[in-house]
């Protein structure tokens, strides 16, 4: 009985490891652009990174809504005298005092820590959109990389079927041994053409990868997608106008002026006098006393002018600033706008017209020379053409993607249809 619970025991524990190592083995789904991006904003180090400086930034709220502690002194003198000594007493005293300040200092400074934060917000959002942008191009190249090793795949393996029946055409004496060389060398290219797409798509992969926050790249990851051109259908003027209600590296220069309007306030502030008011207590020999203090600093020749007059530099500067950023918003947006346009015109142009005639061409001259109708270099040339047709509307497809991408970044909208 014994021996019988001890094998059920280990055979349970055996189908269990199998069934995590199985577990682990099996390769993850492919993911989607939308998963991708939600694992980069979850586990960039780089956003990480800048998130926790925002956390930071932000317990300087804290640090600035402070009050001024009061100071508390206790001193004696001659306590080691006995207490009836008439003519040197012991004496005890106890001092209470505190800073009071004027000009709602501590008003202005809260002011400055809300708006640096608010800032930095605002930098941290636009680090999002940049390392989104990262993403987004690199899940396009790696899908144009798959769609590459797809196409030189084909075209090898079809090339491959040449050379086959090229040799039977040698074997039989239809060709002499030159044409048959020459296009058994022709199969180098197409064999060059598929490991650099290979290799492409390694490189791309890892790329994406690294921004996804995955240490070591794996061969098992994948992504899916498609590489369709999309056409647009929010007009320019509507994208100018969300990029200047959406774009975060222009709120933080509209939140740059307002930091600088408050740095002119607290400069002012700063230049007022601040009072100290304090209490004291002291008791000599058998006699007590109690008194006060207030402390006024006569600000005759420092009344904080240079701070006053810096920080309203500074906020003119931040004003054309504000307007320098708005300025290269609209910017991006409208050349964004006509690398899509351009782009996309280009792709309508290979898929409706160029990629059918590439293959018209190939298949006719591929036939024709089979029968003997051709000569070598028409097909070859027929060949070279079709694979670069095909590789050329596929990068056509590609740059509608990136620049779609661009656009979705200069107008910090997502305009996917």
């Amino acid at each position: 009985m014994k021996r019988l619970l001890a094998r059920s025991a280990f055979l349970l524990l055996a189908v269990l490891f199998s069934g995590v190592i199985m577990q682990a083995q099996t390769p993850q789904p492919p993911l989607t652009l939308q998963q991708a991006l939600d694992i980069a904003r979850t586990r960039n180090p780089n956003l990480l990174a800048i998130q926790q400086h925002v956390i930071a930034t932000k317990a300087n709220e804290v640090t600035a809504g402070l009050r001024q502690n009061p100071n508390f002194t206790l001193s004696g003198a001659d306590v080691s005298l006995p207490a009836n000594n008439p003519s040197s007493p012991y004496s005890y005293a106890a001092n209470v005092n505190r800073l009071f300040e004027r000009g709602e200092k501590r008003r202005w400074r809260l002011d400055i820590a809300h708006a640096t934060t608010d800032v930095t917000q605002s930098q941290y959002k636009d680090s999002g959109r940049q390392t989104e942008l990262a993403v987004k191009q690199a899940f396009t190249q790696m899908l144009a990389a798959k769609a590459a090793l797809g196409i030189s795949d084909e075209n090898l393996q079809g090339y491959r079927k040449t050379v086959d029946l090229s040799k039977a055409r040698l074997d039989a004496g239809d060709i002499s041994a030159t044409d048959f060389d020459r296009i058994d060398l022709q199969l180098a290219e197409f064999e060059s053409d598929y490991d650099n797409a290979k290799l492409n798509l390694v490189q791309s992969s890892a790329q994406l990868q690294l921004l996804l926050g995955i240490d070591k790249p794996t061969d098992t990851f994948d992504i899916t997608g498609t590489l369709d051109a999309p056409i647009v259908t929010a007009p320019l003027t509507q994208l100018e106008q969300e990029a200047l209600q959406s774009r975060p590296d222009y709120l933080a220069a509209e939140q740059s002026v307002r930091l600088a309007d408050s740095n002119i306030k607290l400069a002012d502030a700063d230049g007022t006098t601040d009072p100290t008011v304090g209490g004291e207590y002291e008791r000599t020999g058998t006699y007590n006393s109690a008194g006060f203090q207030v402390s006024i600093p006569l600000r005759i020749f420092d009344r904080n002018q240079g701070e006053k007059q810096r920080t309203r530099y500074e906020a003119q500067s931040s004003r054309f600033a504000e307007t320098a950023a708005r300025n290269q918003v609209i910017n991006d947006v409208d050349q964004a706008w006509a690398a899509y346009e351009t782009s996309l015109g280009m792709a309508k142009r290979y898929h409706s017209r160029y990629l059918q005639e590439a293959t018209r061409v190939r298949d006719n001259l591929e036939y024709s020379y089979r029968h003997g109708g051709t000569t070598l270099l028409d097909y070859l040339d027929a060949l070279r053409d079709y694979r670069q047709t095909n590789l050329d509307a596929l990068n056509a497809n590609t740059q509608v993607w990136l620049a779609l991408h661009q656009l979705s970044f200069a107008a910090a909208t997502e305009i996917v249809p």
